[in-house]
């Protein structure tokens, strides 16, 4: 497949220029409804469809059956990684307003990471094809553990990404709007909603070493490896929106998910022993996925929309309309000299901040 360095530039614009589309449509913090979400999901799943059949008619069938191979993989397995920010989100109890602007930073660290990550991949696979049975063999096992601990709850209270970040870095007890970081008394002090970014991230690139294989099971092609990640990543917040508090009704997903790994993996390992055609392999993870959701909802008919249930890692409080004034003026006018007497209170909340 011989992509044109102009079409890998409008693939990137036409990324940054969606981006762009999204902050502006979500500039001012709000809640994102079902019905929003609806609208969103629908709007970013059409235009990866759209991108595929662009593939199909310039390409050819093949390589846009490998698209769709990978699109449909990688929007599967971030199915599960929005379950995951569910829990994050909940154990923080981030406020449903400020969620947007931490899942838009995520997903500009995902598409950054993923883009490393398959530049990587695609450069050992070109110069030691040998790889690919490394990651098939890995694929497997991955499936293999995930259908095993398929009932464990992640906890981001007891996560080691979590527990470093309090360990080393000085953190607010308080939400000051979307603000990432306040400075306070001459100090610069992440705030709670810093950490769930920080978890956010870690988590994409934890599913990332799970996925990134898995695409290349279907396509050894850079273009329609990042491509189909990229377009399956920019829809996850809107799908977070739409599904956040319906996980529990997707309960054999994980086993779902778990099958389709160890499909993609048998298929690496079989690669020089017997040939799996895309079209096959396409309808193989079309089924796998099919088949656990409708029983997933079936099985749970009748059951409504409910939030995640967690412990919570806080917890936090929003800051008062004071602490927000105070914080605005600071970031206005930084100081140079902290007072000796009682001031404002800042060198208060700082102390307090840091027991915390």
């Amino acid at each position: 497949m011989n992509v044109p360095l102009w079409a890998w530039l409008t693939v990137l614009g036409v990324i940054i220029l969606m981006l762009a589309i999204d902050l502006i449509a979500h500039r001012t913090a709000h809640v994102i409804g079902v019905k929003e979400a609806a609208g969103w999901s629908i709007f970013w799943v059409a235009s990866g469809i759209t991108f595929g059949i662009i593939i199909w008619r310039l390409f050819g069938a093949e390589f846009g059956q490998q698209y769709f191979a990978g699109f449909v993989i990688e929007k599967s397995l971030a199915v599960d990684n929005v379950f995951v920010w569910a829990i994050i989100f909940t154990a923080f109890a981030v406020p449903p307003q400020f969620q947007h602007r931490v899942l838009f930073l995520g997903v500009l660290g995902a598409l950054v990471f993923r883009g490393i990550f398959i530049a990587a991949g695609a450069a050992l696979i070109e110069n030691f094809s040998w790889v690919l049975y490394i990651f098939g063999a890995f694929l497997v096992l991955t499936g293999i553990q995930m259908l095993r601990h398929r009932n464990q709850q992640f906890d981001p209270e007891k996560s080691r990404t979590y527990t470093w970040f309090r360990g080393h870095v000085p953190m607010t007890d308080a939400f000051y709007g979307q603000r990432l970081l306040i400075r306070k008394g001459g100090l610069l002090l992440a705030t709670p909603l810093l950490a769930v970014l920080v978890l956010v991230e870690v988590t994409d690139i934890v599913f990332a070493v799970d996925s990134i294989p898995a695409i290349f099971a279907v396509t050894s092609e850079p273009f329609l490896v990042f491509t189909a990640n990229a377009f399956a990543i920019l829809g996850l917040r809107a799908m977070y929106f739409l599904l956040a508090d319906l996980m529990h009704r997707f309960i054999y997903l994980k086993i779902g998910l778990a099958v389709l790994l160890v499909w993609v993996g048998v298929k690496m390992l079989l690669l020089e022993v017997f040939y799996i055609p895309t079209t096959m392999s396409l309808l193989v993870i079309a089924t796998i996925l099919t088949v656990s959701i409708v029983a997933s909802l079936m099985a749970t008919r009748g059951q409504t929309r409910r939030s995640v249930e967690t412990t919570s890692a806080g917890p936090f409080r929003m800051a008062t309309d004071d602490e927000l004034a105070r914080v605005e003026s600071v970031w206005r006018k930084p100081r140079t000299s902290t007072s000796t007497g009682t001031g404002t209170g800042t060198e208060n909340d700082v102390d307090h901040d840091r027991r915390k």
